[in-house]
């Protein structure tokens, strides 16, 4: 599961040692030997047992250019002939640029912030002390109702919060409101006055098209200045984010999404089209932004429970039914697509509802493709799993399903569910028993990534077995281990 050659990475940046890459406000070249896979925020990126790997953004290694040195006078950059837009003069410096994309940029400079973390993460072998404080930044804009975006890997064991904005010196001291780190998300405040004086707040718009062109504002390292990349919608589809461990909706586009960007907004027409918040190692012109469905649901989520509430999953492990014998083994007639249900955890209200061998054609009744793809948009598809994390904590979806070669619909309710070994644990020590001696630590993906960043064979192999596959019998339950003598 962990033999990928790429890793998506999350793009924050940190002025810390994290695992073998340094990363300075201002860094020096990466050595020739820097290991592919570089994770700019924290000290390791919980749950990267999946077939992708992926980093997170908020930083860039670029040297940051000067008007002048293109050939022109410094204030009166040159300009390419072939450039269309209009010719404007601010602050004595002659620019021409393309009149939309100028607009939606200049709406976004007072929205935008750069964001300054101190953040301490648990020692899981030494579970009654924390790691050495680190620095990291990252982006933010602000939004309707005095909050502020950011991802959650940039704030994420923060104990300390400063946001500033474009154009001011001054550094503010941020509240953290409300962190979702499966969907990478997180609420900032500011309660001085100040700060909000001349501040816009930006809109959140519609999934862009393919082809669509955005625009990433923010902090990418390599300048301490705003930065501004443009591109244009490369995919949409449920991707792996690389800080939460889950399966959402993520765009791909092609502009530059370096390290420091995590949290920025990425702009289309005058909206918000996405937060920009990981890239994937190794690849050129691969960057990924939130798109706003689930932006929407992971703030709706805040406003309705005065907290996080989390993405519903559907408790239940499907096989795709392609093979012709497969669906005739069911009792699946030449017209049926579906999935074939392969497991069930048994926390679930699925549980009650379905059962294992069953066949589920439909969600809410959208059909179910046998790849288990349902319809999206103009001729684009992606997983029924994005139906289901859509859905909000205790709502109802109707499955139809064929089971024993007969039809039913069924009505299970959605809510999220834990797994038996917590893949991340921000934001919270670990809890620990000492007696005679002995140290008792809960199994979680985080202890295990303590073995190193070849954690998955480096660690004890029935550990991670249990860790990656094993699910609950009981609410509550825990593997505990006898982590040190």
């Amino acid at each position: 599961m962990l033999a990928a050659a790429r890793s998506l990475r999350r793009l924050s940046s940190s002025s810390s040692s994290v695992r073998s890459l340094r990363v300075f406000l201002h860094p020096p070249a990466p050595p020739p030997s820097a290991p592919p896979l570089r994770t700019l925020t924290r000290a390791f990126l919980p749950h990267l047992a999946a077939a992708h790997r992926f980093s997170p953004a908020s930083f860039s290694s670029s040297a940051p250019s000067r008007l002048g040195e293109c050939g022109g006078a410094r204030g009166a950059p040159a300009i390419p002939e072939e450039v269309e837009g209009e010719e404007e003069e601010a602050a004595g410096v002659l620019v021409r640029h393309d009149t939309d994309a100028y607009a939606a940029v200049e709406l976004a400079l007072d929205s935008v912030v750069k964001v300054f973390t101190v953040s301490s993460s648990p020692n899981y072998f030494l579970p009654w002390q924390n790691k050495a404080q680190r620095e990291s930044m990252g982006s933010g804009f602000v939004i309707p109702g005095r909050r502020i975006v950011t991802n959650a890997h940039v704030v994420a064991d923060h104990t300390f919060v400063l946001v500033r904005k474009h154009g001011s010196p001054t550094k503010y001291k941020a509240e953290v409101q409300a962190v979702g780190h499966e969907c990478d998300l997180a609420l900032l405040t500011v309660e001085s006055e100040e700060f909000w004086d001349g501040v816009n707040s930006l809109e959140l718009g519609e999934i862009p098209f393919l082809q669509e062109a955005v625009a990433v504002v923010g902090y990418p390292q390599g300048g301490d200045n705003i930065s501004v990349t443009k591109g244009v919608v490369s995919r949409v589809e449920p991707t792996q984010y690389a800080h939460g461990a889950t399966q959402l909706m993520a765009i791909q586009i092609d502009a530059a999404i370096n390290p420091g960007n995590s949290g920025g907004p990425a702009i289309m027409g005058d909206k918000v089209a996405g937060v920009a918040f990981q890239n994937l190692s190794g690849a050129e012109n691969i960057g990924y932004i939130i798109p706003v469905p689930v932006i929407k649901r992971f703030i709706s989520g805040v406003e309705e429970n005065g907290k996080y509430s989390g993405f519903c999953t559907l408790g239940v492990s499907c096989q795709a039914t392609e093979n012709i014998q497969l669906r005739e083994c069911f009792g699946m007639r030449p017209e049926m697509t579906g999935v074939l249900v392969s497991r069930i955890n048994p926390l679930s209200d699925a549980h009650k509802i379905l059962k294992k061998d069953d066949i589920l054609l439909a969600f809410d009744g959208v059909p179910i493709a046998n790849d288990g793809t349902v319809p999206f948009r103009n001729r684009e598809r992606i997983t029924f799993d994005h139906l289901v994390s859509m859905k909000k904590p205790g709502e109802t979806a109707v499955l139809k399903a064929l089971r024993d070669g007969k039809e039913q619909e069924l009505s299970v309710i959605l809510r999220p569910l834990q797994p038996l070994v917590p893949v991340h644990q921000f934001d919270k020590l670990p809890s620990y028993y000492i007696f005679a001696g002995f140290v008792f630590i809960p199994l979680t993906q985080p202890y295990l990534h303590e073995f190193g960043e070849d954690w998955y064979n480096a660690s004890p192999r029935r550990l991670c077995e249990r860790a990656l596959r094993e699910l609950p019998k009981k609410a509550g339950e825990q593997l505990v281990v006898l982590s040190q003598v």
